[in-house]
């Protein structure tokens, strides 16, 4: 376990996930049920934080490391090799008066 650290104090966190601690505090406080996400979903929202990182480093306004991070990142989560780290499932209720 790993201790993360934020303005409400601190938790353990799994030493090899991917999530910290406002993933977990999500988890927490709005877990509804144990459904997961939908894999379209996850890949929407992947790519929308890939253009962000892309756009955002070429304004200047992240470094080249970072970037380039994050968007390895994003294409991982894009092409479900993370999925098991997406824990937070309180979108799933709100999605459902959608279909």
């Amino acid at each position: 376990m790993r201790i993360e650290k934020d303005s409400i104090g601190e938790l353990q966190v799994p030493a090899n996930a991917y999530y910290g601690i406002h993933a977990l505090r999500a988890k927490e406080n709005f877990s509804v049920n144990d459904e997961k996400l939908h894999r379209e979903l996850i890949w929407a929202m992947a790519m929308v934080k890939k253009a962000c990182a892309w756009a955002n480093w070429k304004l200047g306004l992240l470094n080249e490391k970072k970037a380039k991070a994050i968007i390895t990142a994003c294409d991982e989560v894009a092409k479900g090799e993370l999925d098991r780290e997406v824990i937070v499932s309180c979108f799933v209720r709100w999605c459902r008066h959608f279909n």
